[in-house]
């Protein structure tokens, strides 16, 4: 990593430099043991800071869930997000300069992740020990840094990830962990976040925040006193006897690992628009592009994969096709024939699902072999907005089927499709699921809904992808990233033009469905799923 280098005090901001020698050596010496000693933090439980995912600053709203494609035309892996690492005491305003990182930065997808979710389950001892105030909250083994290890790695990879809810009151996790998605950019944040190793390593940017202990005792009083119903007294005591020797012992020596220490937190812009500065440089070395040439071009005269099953052109459905495709068609016959249509494309869809013999007896005492599904659940999932309308014809063919939707829209500055909302059903990566899109011209959209699934433990052989209407250019590059995953649609266009419309096409399939008008500048997809 590059470290930021300046070599004095600019306007109270310090670059430290050198900090990586020396460094692994000031860790073994802090993860020493020592004897517990600290009475526990009165917090009820900790915070998934990433939640909820909406930010709103004077500027815009930043997303704080979802991120950009991490995978390229090809499905591969692209880069891997930034982690920007906040050390510092307790009250010292780790999570104020966070967010005011977030807030500069101006970039759309954020997560930022507090170490307060990964304390340790207590034994059946250490709840005693808690119980009376005497156990260490405040020392490194406190933290389960395994997982939290595991889980930053896999958001650096831009995998969803789980984060523990931990009771502060039973001194456990909740049952129900916060489903966290990945993002160009991680914010971690707490007061061991230098104080591992293996954590170091993830981490593409160190920066210590140092407040003052007057001014972190106050704003623990304010807290203790007006949060969690503390006495003057008590606060005091506490500070003194376990917090601020903690600090000095395992926090403050952190502070030379550091690539950057800010001092007085979050009020601090000088050094919070350095840091900005760098990490705009950084994103911009790694940008990802969505080429749209390259999936125009990766597979031209390419013979269409074996994959791929379109529903047999019967007078019936050429007859449907030329209604719904027809302009001058009223939307009342445009819902009607897209849902027969859509009816039939999932039936079909539905014989591609496993399944094995089964014996039953007939009233007439009789037996009949026939099928049964071989799997443990199917579950929908629409891409909104116009995958949605599919959603009664599964429902119409598959009792209790479960519905997962995925929303999928078209940065316009960038020409990249972006996840903006995600709803999955629990342990969907046990089912076989049917990925639901009315139209599919370049893929894009589709590729990063198949990626979704895939992050969520999904297999990719037990994903359907239906779609009324595809292009061939869709089919080639979805087949070509996922060969395992099958495609069935009613009709394959050839071409798609330089705006990426389906050609001959169908229009843009929300608007005529939904009765709504989208600007004559936006492509097919992008009213639709939105997206390409």
């Amino acid at each position: 990593m590059n470290t930021l280098n300046t070599g004095a005090r600019i306007s109270g901001c310090w670059t430290v430099t050198g900090c990586s020698g020396g460094g692994e050596g000031s860790l073994d010496r802090l993860l020493t043991s020592i004897s517990s000693g600290l009475s526990p933090r009165k917090r009820t439980t900790s915070q998934c800071k990433s939640e909820p995912p909406l930010l709103r600053t004077s500027k815009r709203t930043i997303y704080t869930a979802g991120r950009p494609p991490w995978y390229n035309e090809h499905g591969t892996q692209s880069k891997e997000a930034f982690v920007i690492g906040l050390c510092g005491g307790s009250a010292s305003g780790k999570t104020t300069v966070a967010r005011k990182i977030i807030e500069a930065l101006d970039v759309p997808w954020v997560v930022l992740l507090s170490m307060d979710s990964f304390y340790k389950v207590l034994t059946p001892e250490q709840q005693v020990t808690a119980a009376s105030n005497d156990y260490n909250f405040d020392h490194p083994d406190a933290f389960d840094f395994g997982l939290l290890a595991h889980t930053l790695r896999k958001l650096k990879l831009g995998k969803s990830v789980k984060i523990p809810v931990y009771d502060f009151t039973t001194h456990g996790r909740q049952k129900d962990w916060k489903t966290v998605y990945g993002a160009s950019v991680i914010i971690f944040e707490g007061i061991m976040a230098f104080a591992d190793k293996e954590l170091l390593q993830l981490l593409d940017m160190k920066i210590f925040v140092e407040t003052d202990s007057d001014i972190r005792l106050v704003r623990r009083l304010q807290r203790d006193i007006t949060e969690r119903g503390r006495d003057i007294e008590g606060v005091i005591k506490q500070y003194n006897k376990f917090v601020k020797p903690a600090f000095e012992q395992y926090i403050e020596p952190t502070m030379r690992l550091a690539d950057i220490v800010v001092p007085r937190g979050g009020g601090n812009m000088v050094a919070i628009d350095l840091i900005v500065q760098h990490v705009h440089s950084q994103l911009e070395e790694r940008k990802l592009r969505w080429d749209m040439a390259a999936l125009a071009s990766a597979h031209q005269a390419q013979p269409l994969p074996q994959t791929l099953s379109v529903l047999e052109s019967t007078p019936q459905v050429r007859g449907m096709h030329t209604i719904i495709r027809n302009k001058e068609t009223s939307r009342d016959e445009f819902i009607f024939y897209s849902k027969r249509l859509m009816r039939l494309l999932i039936e079909r869809a539905l014989s591609f699902l496993p399944s094995e013999s089964h014996i039953v007896q007939t009233p007439q005492g009789e037996d009949y072999e026939g099928r049964t599904f071989h799997g443990k659940r199917i579950t929908g999932v629409s891409i909104l907005r116009a995958g949605e309308t599919m959603e009664p014809a599964l429902r119409a063919v598959c009792k209790d089927v479960r519905i997962g939707k995925i929303l999928i829209q078209t940065n316009q500055d960038t020409g990249e499709p972006e996840l903006h909302y995600l709803r999955l059903p629990k342990d969907i990566g046990e089912d076989h699921v049917i990925l639901m899109d009315c139209t599919v011209s370049t893929g894009a959209a589709a590729m990063m809904a198949v990626r979704v699934l895939l992050d969520h433990d999904v297999q990719e052989e037990k994903i359907l992808l239906v779609s009324l209407l595809m292009a061939e250019m869709g089919v080639h590059s979805v087949a070509y990233a996922f060969p395992q995953v099958q495609i069935i649609t009613t009709a394959v266009d050839k071409k798609v033009n330089d705006l990426f419309h389906i050609i001959p096409g169908i229009g843009n399939f929300g608007d005529r469905y939904f009765g709504t008008d989208a600007p004559p500048e936006w492509s097919d997809e992008e009213m639709d799923e939105p997206s390409y």
